[in-house]
């Protein structure tokens, strides 16, 4: 039996098949296909079975992570949705928090509105904070906002009506309404999406929600018609943004939650290949080709937050803490107004990619500058199975970038790649020191297809002792796949000073979502034995304006000290201080229920046989202005036997990437066919 994860990217869809009877991996890439995600996992996934001689139905499992609904987002071109909300509150959407994170930069603008002004419709219906119906729903308003919606031809709509997450009725009866009179609408209510306080944030998730959702549906049917089609029996599943897989009709019905699905799946990933290689503390680096993710993990794990920007739209679900910047092998270099060089966000995607491709390219990339460098073979990406036009490259860097800034070729290509090594450098810091982390008890995670080319540099510009690169690191996203469990998270507001009392009742909000979470397993078929739940309490003390997570597992009744000194604790870590004479307030309750997945296990690589076997040759490569072009060894990584070392510089090739050893570096390959760089 066969378990396969994949993940979708800008630029490549990528693969790993884990053989459960030999406990052998196998990876693999194909080039993604934007206007329909789904085509390329159908193409990569015959690709596969045929290379491997495998049988589409062996494989009894398969989760995948995808982009799509983001994406949707970035490029506005969601559904014409609609939104019904509370008489007086339709400009909430609009109006948001005020705040300006560029604010003297006068060029910056605020995305436009996802559902503009006419299609926010108002009912006459009131509920207080407390959850007292202050103004019952007036049906007749209701009505005559949804045919007026109707009349507009919407295919979303979104219901938030203020302080539904105390009482979802009003909530309830409108999508009755909303069925009977838009029967072919997309339906989406905050109570479910987001049932807790906060009117703007629960608006624009719920909105964020409606957008994607009808498109979402369609990508959806048409991925499992696809693996349907290849004659993979499995029920596909999703990677959900906090890490988690939830089923196909799961995420139809939440869409938002997949927000950042595929990084999600590489940081699971990375947080368990570094805690078999000793290395718990990790800052991960993702460098795809559109754009590089970075996350923190400490101690094996991953950092969460429970809001987060998508394309400048506020989602608050639960997800990892990842930050995402425009920089990746396909980034476009250009020369702006000032003639200064610049490097992203605009990117070259998988259509028409890198100049180098030979797709219709006509803008340097980073990609196109490594090929310069002599940094990329081209002759093996993806294992040869890419043509690649060498010259095109040179030629497009020397036009666009290097006559233009009098520099030479080598200069110009360099210049690309500091620059965008500077952009990277900067994410890595806004999720390490900026957050109060020292990063000498860090290394770097590098994988993705442009990490490893671009890790060792990076690493000594953050001061990263070391250098961790799995395997395939290409696939890590895919990988993570398959070392990952179902996952539904649950939250319930509750305003209360910490007591006995108010403690009571966060237990009883704890029983019925994880009710509600047993309902959820129960449809997706865990077995009893496979269930867990993870309880969390949103609090901070009185006269904040935010809140900090404390971890309320194994607690119960008669533990409202512990509470108190988790939640000091909690504020410590996230802060740096406390104030133990504050008095604290609960303000939200969290449950996350959680089903046992069988993972693939790390299996020992015991490689080849000897390191002059595992050398392929040598090219001159360019390092940098103080080395220049230097003779370089390449190596083929699979042949590299297990704990061995290298000093740098060096190349190592395989399938999904390269990686790039520079001078006064060494690398140790593993057991685990792991490289672990040496930067110092």
């Amino acid at each position: 039996m066969h378990r396969i994860g994949v993940d979708v990217g800008g630029t490549f869809t990528d693969f790993t098949l884990h053989n459960e009877a030999t406990g052998e991996v196998f990876f693999y890439k194909t080039p993604s296909t934007p206007h329909d995600p789904s085509e390329a996992i159908e193409n990569g996934l015959r690709g596969m079975l045929a290379e491997f001689g495998l049988a589409a139905g062996d494989v009894r499992y398969l989760a995948h992570g995808t982009t799509v609904a983001t994406n949707i987002v970035i490029e506005r071109r969601g559904a014409k949705t609609g939104l019904v909300t509370t008489r007086g509150f339709r400009d909430v959407l609009e109006l948001g928090r005020q705040a300006r994170p560029s604010i003297y930069d006068y060029r910056i603008e605020k995305p436009p509105v996802l559902v503009p002004r006419d299609r926010r419709v108002e009912v006459a219906e009131r509920v207080g904070p407390d959850g007292e119906v202050l103004t019952a729903l007036d049906d007749a308003s209701l009505e005559a906002a949804v045919e007026k919606l109707a009349a507009a031809g919407v295919e979303s709509v979104a219901i938030c009506f203020l302080h539904s997450y105390r009482r979802p009725e009003h909530e309830a009866r409108a999508r009755d309404v909303v069925a009977r009179l838009l029967p072919d609408a997309y339906v989406s209510l905050s109570s479910e999406i987001l049932p807790e306080f906060r009117e703007f944030e629960r608006m624009s998730t719920v909105a964020v929600n409606a957008f994607v959702g009808p498109k979402m549906g369609a990508y959806l049917k048409r991925f499992r018609k696809r693996v349907a089609d290849v004659g993979i029996p499995a029920e596909p599943y999703t990677i959900h943004s906090n890490g988690g897989l939830m089923s196909v009709d799961t995420v139809y019905a939440s869409p938002v939650r997949t927000c950042v699905s595929g990084p999600a799946a590489g940081v699971v990933g990375a947080a368990e290949i570094g805690r078999i290689a000793g290395l718990p503390n990790l800052i991960t680096f993702d460098v795809g080709g559109t754009s590089t993710d970075v996350s923190l993990i400490h101690q094996s794990t991953p950092l969460f937050t429970s809001a987060r920007l998508v394309a400048g739209y506020p989602v608050k679900t639960p997800m990892l803490d990842i930050h995402v910047i425009g920089a990746g092998g396909g980034s476009i270099a250009s020369i702006d107004d000032a003639g200064a060089l610049k490097v992203g966000p605009r990117s070259a995607g998988a259509a028409p990619g890198p100049v180098a491709y030979g797709l219709g390219g006509t803008e340097p990339t980073i990609t196109d500058a490594n090929l310069c460098l002599g940094r990329l073979d081209a002759r093996t990406l993806l294992g040869g199975r890419m043509q690649i036009d060498l010259e095109a490259a040179r030629r497009v860097i020397t036009d666009t970038v290097a006559t233009p800034l009098g520099l030479s070729l080598e200069a110009a290509a360099h210049g690309i790649i500091q620059i965008a090594n500077a952009n990277m450098s900067r994410a890595i810091r806004s999720v390490s020191v900026e957050k109060g982390y020292d990063m000498s008890e860090f290394a770097l995670c590098a994988f993705g297809g442009a990490g490893p080319l671009h890790a060792g540099e990076v690493a000594i510009e953050c001061g990263l002792p070391r250098i961790l690169i799995p395997r395939e690191p290409g696939t890590v996203c895919a990988r993570g796949m398959l070392l990952t469990d179902l996952s539904s998270d649950y939250v319930r507001s509750h305003f209360a000073d910490a007591s006995e009392g108010s403690w009571a009742t966060v237990l009883e909000l704890f029983a019925a979502m994880e009710a509600e979470g047993e309902a959820w397993l129960d449809s997706e078929g865990v077995a009893q034995d496979d269930r867990r739940f993870k309880r969390l309490l949103d609090a901070r003390y009185r006269g904040q304006n935010f809140e900090v997570k404390v971890d309320c597992d194994g607690l119960g009744a008669g533990d409202i000290a512990e509470v108190a000194n988790r939640f000091h604790a909690a504020h410590t870590k996230e802060y740096g201080y406390d104030i133990r004479h504050r008095d604290i307030q609960f303000v939200s309750a969290r449950v996350q229920a959680i089903g046992i997945v069988r993972k693939a296990p790390q299996i020992e690589v015991p490689g080849g046989p000897s390191l002059d076997g595992a050398k392929t040759g040598s090219r001159p490569v360019y390092m940098d202005a103080a080395h220049g072009w230097m003779d370089t060894p390449i190596y083929a990584r699979g042949l590299l036997p297990a704990e061995t070392d290298i000093a740098g510089p060096a190349i190592i090739n395989e399938m999904s990437a390269t990686s790039l050893i520079l001078p006064g570096q060494s690398v140790h390959a593993d057991r685990w066919g792991n490289l672990i760089v040496r930067t110092k």
